[in-house]
């Protein structure tokens, strides 16, 4: 992730508390319940874009995940009050690529980061579709608030194993 000053300055989209339900049997937060937090951080992204219910009703759009990859980096624990920051790393007409981040409330040390490509989606299709005005009116200023920030590590590596040699 950018360094403490860069990603403290980042939006917070998202905060829970992990309750005893999301925790397995070392009292650590289950893999799948990090991107239960990523997705809901995304739903909050888009109601902030203006693609809450009404926004959708309105538009007929959605956004779609096309890709998504999942770094854990440290324990999250049963009762660690949390939050989600967002990094927009890139935008086209069509799509939004992200760096959601998983800090504890207030904290610096990232705990967990996912990358994920969005797609907006006409639900009439369901097709690709351009963002409405107002949801890109949102998306660029952010976009080009985020391009000088450098990007976490995690981004766009490729899972393998080490090739013998």
């Amino acid at each position: 992730m950018p360094e403490a000053t860069s990603a403290a300055a980042l939006p917070v989209v998202y905060r829970c508390t992990i309750g005893p339900e999301w925790v397995d049997f070392n009292g650590h937060l289950r893999d799948g319940y990090y991107m239960v937090l990523f997705s809901s951080a995304v739903d909050a992204l888009m109601d902030l874009a203006g693609l809450d219910e009404a926004g959708r009703k309105a538009t007929g759009h959605s956004w779609f995940t096309l890709e998504a990859h999942v770094n854990y980096l440290h324990e999250v624990k049963q009762g660690a009050a949390v939050e989600v920051r967002l990094q927009l790393l890139g935008l086209d007409a069509k799509r939004l690529h992200v760096a959601l981040s998983l800090y504890a409330q207030g904290g610096t040390e990232c705990m967990a980061l996912t990358e994920q490509m969005l797609l907006n989606v006409d639900m009439v299709g369901p097709r690709s579709a351009v963002f409405a005005p107002a949801v890109a009116a949102y998306l660029q200023p952010l976009a080009a608030a985020h391009a000088s920030l450098p990007r976490p590590a995690q981004i766009g590596r490729v899972m393998a194993l080490p090739q013998p040699k």
